[in-house]
């Protein structure tokens, strides 16, 4: 064995082998402790959650079955698959659109995306001027109780709701 490998745990052993066995000859110290970690994680994700298809299924103990079932939900879960090669072939046959090229960042024509401007503005509705100079006057004359009566006769404004695209400004 090499120096110093007498001194590392079984399992770091391992990982440095297989390293090895994968034709790579250079990487940091670091990086054994780290593929340790994310084995680790793996592993107590895969046992916890075979643990719960275990008490789902009634029974005391994890067996065969349960872990088996962990470790398919993660894969399909965790890594997808290409698409396959005959439906990439036929994606690919149709050019992309060409670039216009133009000052900024070239983005795809309007109708292609999925972020169309569209704002709405609450807009409230104007009290007629007559009652706004009533509604003024009757306040420095009033007194406060029946200031809150003569608010409430009051018709309170309602707002309108307005939407537009915006349209590019031509320089």
């Amino acid at each position: 064995m090499a120096e110093g490998e007498e001194d590392l745990p079984r399992d770091a052993k391992i990982v440095k082998s297989l390293l090895k066995s994968m034709g790579v000859e250079e990487y940091e110290p670091r990086v054994i402790h780290q593929f340790l970690e994310l084995w680790y994680r793996y592993v107590v994700d895969v046992l916890t959650d075979s643990q719960v298809y275990s008490e789902h299924a009634g029974k005391q103990t994890i067996d065969c079955d349960d872990v088996k079932l962990a470790i398919q939900s993660k894969v399909s879960f965790s890594f997808s698959q290409p698409p396959p090669r005959e439906l990439a072939r036929n994606r690919n046959k149709v050019p992309l659109p060409k670039a216009i090229p133009g000052p900024g960042i070239p983005l795809p024509p309007e109708q292609d995306t999925l972020i169309s401007t569209n704002y709405q503005f609450a807009i409230p509705k104007k009290q007629p001027a007559h009652a706004m100079e009533e509604t003024e006057d009757d306040e420095e004359s009033v007194e406060p109780t029946s200031l809150q009566e003569q608010k409430t006769d009051v018709p309170h404004p309602t707002s309108q709701r307005v939407s537009f695209p915006l349209t590019k400004r031509s320089k």
